[in-house]
């Protein structure tokens, strides 16, 4: 019986030694089997051009901005440099109106003077400003230096310059330091030579601070303005 035993437990051991190693060997397949899942790199190459599209598509999107932003300055840049030319042609016809002493006559061209009738009692505020120091002027005058286009209160001459695409051009004298100059009257005596009796006397000109605010008829964002120091 116990030789049976022996036996017995013999097969029985061998038994259990078979199932077992068929049992290691499952699982050994089956940890094989998932290690080769885990290495597989198939994925990889979608997962590296979504990332190189979004990065291409990125550089795209920038250039594309900058070459549009680069359009909009540009043309910005322009419009400004029109409406700044014109700026200085609306100052030229100011320095005509101070040289005339408000009466400018420039062919061509019509010139409004608001600032001949302003206040009660039709105060003259062009001829106070081109004449008199800033102390001087009628209370109604204005002398602040913003430019209301829609007040014509606010500024002393009114212009439209230019063919085709035309500029509306307001300016004012804001300050005056009272002088001595004025306009050439030529050669009032008869001779060059000057006696030794004569005095001469030291001309002092003018000085008209002016405000020069210019933009186009037809958008008023196309515009310009000059602070300027003019010596009469």
């Amino acid at each position: 019986m116990l030789k049976v035993r022996n036996q017995d437990t013999g097969e029985k051991t061998e038994m259990a030694k078979r199932t077992g190693h068929k049992i290691m060997r499952m699982k050994a397949c089956k940890g094989h089997a998932g290690i080769r899942i885990l290495d597989s790199q198939s994925g990889i190459a979608l997962v590296l051009v979504l990332i190189i599209s979004v990065i291409a598509l990125a550089i795209m999107s920038a250039l594309v901005f900058m070459i549009i932003s680069g359009t909009q300055i540009s043309g910005m840049q322009k419009r400004y440099r029109t409406a700044q030319e014109a700026g200085l042609g609306g100052a030229d016809i100011t320095y005509l109106m101070i040289a005339s002493r408000g009466a400018p006559n420039i062919t061509g061209l019509t010139v409004d003077l608001p600032a001949t009738s302003v206040g009660v009692g039709a105060v003259n505020c062009l001829t106070d400003k081109l004449t008199k120091k800033t102390a001087d002027w009628d209370p109604v005058c204005s002398h602040t230096i913003s430019i209301d286009p829609d007040d014509s209160t606010t500024y002393d001459m009114i212009a439209e310059i230019g063919i085709g695409q035309t500029y509306t051009v307001r300016s004012k004298i804001v300050d005056t330091v009272e002088g001595n100059s004025g306009g050439d009257e030529g050669l009032v005596k008869g001779g060059v030579v000057a006696s030794s009796g004569e005095v001469n006397v030291v001309s002092v000109p003018y000085l008209y601070t002016l405000e020069v605010d210019t933009e186009k008829t037809t958008n008023r964002a196309e515009r310009s303005k000059y602070s300027i120091l003019y010596q009469y």
